[in-house]
């Protein structure tokens, strides 16, 4: 317990956070930085990367519900403390890719009509299944939903977005740098904290496979519209040329994203994001539920 307490708490937030890996920054970059004027000039991409970051809104939305929502429920103050750092993480997370929709030019006054018009409703559904526990007060199911399959798609979708646009779009891979930072750290203390409450409560494994389960397949079928929606290899392979990132292909898990379809892309993720899940819940003592495709 003790080196569960040093690890997360607030002292060590402060360390490797604010005072890390995000000094200097502004909203998640590097100051100055701007958005790429390709983007603006072409109205598929400009659509593409508004839909993409709201997305990104509507999930760290309820990342921000979920975390905040466990603090009362936390049995232990080591615990509350935690979840005190990460819902400040997650509100910050909501605010940088807020602050992305307004550098993408959507107005202030219209930023809850762009993201009802774009959430995607399968995104929707898989929030609705982790709120349900959070607003039960139920800890071990909210901690797993929240910080094990939340986080644990968060961050592979990050990490993918990361590395096709370090070099077509430094200033939004240094924002999803700082965001995969905090998403490692809050997966850790998912895997740490939890595994000792499932040992006292092997009761609770069968609810929380099936909300497992029901997460996934909600997750999966969220990518299966977001790639349905991507551009297509030939236009993507244009804009890095007229980027000057064509010589620098973007690679992840072994996939050439620049050369890669769409459902390549959508099926290397969904398999990376599975596979993770398989492994983190057993190191905790859940049995992975293999969800239904979509």
């Amino acid at each position: 317990m003790a080196d569960f307490l040093s690890a997360y708490s607030i002292q060590s937030w402060l360390e490797s956070a604010p005072q890390g890996y995000l000094e200097d920054t502004e909203y998640g970059h590097e100051p100055g930085e701007e958005e790429p004027k390709l983007l603006f000039e072409d109205p598929l991409l400009h659509e593409q990367a508004i839909r993409t970051t709201v997305q990104l809104v509507v999930g760290e939305r309820c990342a921000l519900s979920a975390s905040s929502g466990l603090i009362n429920a936390a049995p232990d103050e080591a615990s509350k403390r935690f979840l005190a750092t990460q819902t400040l993480d997650e509100a910050r997370h909501v605010e940088v890719f807020t602050q992305r929709l307004y550098d993408l030019g959507v107005g202030k006054g219209e930023l809850e009509s762009a993201i009802r018009r774009h959430a995607n409703p399968n995104l929707v559904k898989f929030a609705e299944v982790l709120l349900e526990k959070v607003d039960r007060k139920d800890f071990v199911a909210g901690v797993v939903g929240q910080n094990i399959v939340l986080e644990g798609m968060a961050f592979n979708v990050f990490e993918m977005m990361h590395a096709g646009n370090v070099a077509l779009n430094p200033k939004f891979a240094h924002t999803l740098a700082g965001t995969i930072a905090d998403e490692r750290r809050h997966v850790g203390f998912g895997e740490n904290r939890i595994g000792s409450l499932i040992r006292e409560n092997p009761l609770r494994k069968g609810d929380i496979e099936r909300m497992q389960k029901e997460m996934s397949y909600w997750m999966l079928a969220t990518f299966a519209d977001s790639f349905r929606d991507a551009p297509a290899r030939e236009e993507m392979a244009r804009v890095r040329a007229q980027a000057g990132a064509s010589a620098m292909h973007a690679t992840w898990h072994g996939v050439d994203l620049d050369a890669a379809d769409p459902s390549e892309m959508e099926h290397v993720l969904a398999d990376t994001v599975l596979a993770d899940f398989k492994r983190r819940l057993g190191r905790i003592g859940i049995e992975y539920q293999t969800p239904a495709r979509p």
